[in-house]
């Protein structure tokens, strides 16, 4: 569940998704981006692979 009214330490760019499962990594320490153009042109300017997560069930 996303709280607007707690503070955190980190927020990456996946705040602004509307997934659950997006959300609840929305403030790991980690510069995640959801999937699309973005995350690859990056990958691809900086020559690194790409990681994928798909969730879990």
């Amino acid at each position: 569940m996303h709280d607007e009214t707690v503070k955190h330490k980190y927020t990456n760019r996946l705040i602004n998704e509307k997934s659950p499962y997006l959300l609840q990594h929305a403030h790991n320490p980690v510069d995640w981006f959801p999937w699309g153009e973005e995350a690859f042109s990056k990958a691809a300017r900086e020559s690194k692979p790409v990681f994928l997560s798909i969730g879990y069930s």
